[in-house]
């Protein structure tokens, strides 16, 4: 299992310790390959998930969030979702879902 991002390039979750973090770009060009890269990792077990360093995002990261809080819920665990840049929070509020993707669910 590999625990880097799938193309560093592109964006990706990158494994720290017993946290997530996303690094890069997030959008509907690659949001296919993130999400079915974290399909393949265990959910962090601190349920950390540091989304600080996406850069340029669009609905599609909402979107993994939103999948993320799913796959945590089904699996029983708790997931907070940390520094969600402010673009996201208020696409999130445009969207009426901002309560999935602050702190912990």
């Amino acid at each position: 299992m590999s625990s880097g991002p799938i193309e560093p390039a592109a964006g990706g979750f990158v494994v720290q310790g017993d946290a997530w973090r996303y690094e890069g770009a997030l959008t509907l060009d690659n949001a296919a390959a993130v999400m079915a890269h974290v399909d393949t990792l265990p959910l962090p077990s601190s349920g950390r998930v540091d989304m600080g360093g996406t850069g340029p995002a669009d609905s599609a990261a909402l979107a993994i969030v939103m999948a993320l809080r799913r796959r945590a819920t089904a699996e029983g665990r708790t997931l907070t979702i940390e520094n969600l840049p402010p673009a996201l929070h208020s696409l999130a509020i445009v969207y009426g879902v901002d309560e999935l993707t602050r702190g912990t669910a």
